[in-house]
């Protein structure tokens, strides 16, 4: 006889640090069987080849999550040059392009720097983009190629690690959306020796880094007492935005959805605290100075 455990109330921010060869779902499931947890998600897709960091939301934490979606990216990613792949990644059919000199360090880092900016990709067929509630990976496999639009992402910074011959390290700091592999792809047609992803790492979403993150393995032999304290609270990842305190009225009438006027708020999104220094949710202010609600706490 299977007993099932009652869901339980927790919320909070986990920092997981996503292993090889686990799909982001499939770490979800892990956390979902760690803390069986009412509400939980993650808050973006890393690729079963890829590492780092997941951020995972449970509970009233999963109202909030759009902010971290919507966050700007780190990651460490790994090129072989040469080869191109049919995938855009090391499970695909590779094609040599038979080159014998590879370029130096100066001729990558001029090429990098036409990169920067705002740019126009296309999204890979091997991805898990949706077209008619199809994921497109799902037609490659079959064969079928789907016209895809390309859209515009911007790269904040890029930079070589480590050149080592046909094996290029990169630092990549973009916008939400960008795809690397398609980076990958595009960067070693513009250097002339093809190119394709072989490893890719997520150092940094946001504020929040890798180095703060926990490893599955690490959450499983933790006490349950141990696992609660490795959860980070919900206003954690919403210190970009500023804080404002709020009386027992002002709380009451913006709980009631009613615009509340605050001395010194200005155009933005704040933090709201009360009383008590418990966060309540988050408002937009105007430059008139008033607060309209855009999402609250429930607890």
């Amino acid at each position: 006889m299977i007993i099932k455990k009652h869901k339980q109330e927790i919320d909070g921010l986990l920092l997981v640090d996503k292993p090889l060869g686990y799909s982001s779902n499939q770490a979800l499931s892990k956390i979902k069987w760690f803390y069986n947890p009412k509400k939980v998600g993650h808050t973006g897709t890393l690729d079963p080849l890829a590492t780092g960091l997941l951020p995972i939301c449970l509970g009233e934490a999963t109202k909030f999550s759009s902010y971290l979606f919507d966050a700007d990216k780190t990651y460490e990613a790994k090129i072989k040059l040469g080869y191109t792949s049919s995938t855009g990644d090391a499970e695909g059919t590779l094609q040599s392009w038979n080159i014998e000199n590879f370029p130096d360090k100066d001729i990558v880092e001029k090429a990098l720097r036409e990169f920067e900016g705002a740019i126009e990709q296309t999204p890979p067929m091997y991805s898990a983009l949706k077209h008619e509630g199809k994921a497109l990976y799902q037609y490659a496999r079959e064969g079928i190629e789907i016209p895809r639009k390309k859209r515009t992402v911007s790269i904040l910074s890029i930079k070589v690690i480590e050149l080592k011959n046909d094996e290029l390290h990169l630092e990549i700091n973009c916008s939400k959306g960008t795809y690397i592999r398609t980076l990958a792809e595009d960067l070693g047609k513009k250097l002339m020796v093809g190119g394709y992803l072989i490893g890719l790492r997520r150092t940094k979403i946001g504020a929040h880094s890798i180095d703060n993150a926990v490893s599955l393995e690490s959450i499983e032999e933790s006490s349950e007492d141990d696992r609660i304290k490795l959860l980070k609270p919900i206003d954690h990842f919403l210190n970009e935005f500023e804080s404002l305190a709020l009386t027992k009225d002002e709380e009451a009438s913006i709980k009631d959805g009613k615009v509340v006027y605050k001395e010194g708020a200005t155009e933005g999104i704040y933090r709201l605290y009360n009383e008590d220094t418990r966060f309540i949710g988050l408002a937009e202010g105007d430059a008139a100075g008033n607060l309209k609600v855009k999402r609250l706490m429930s607890i």
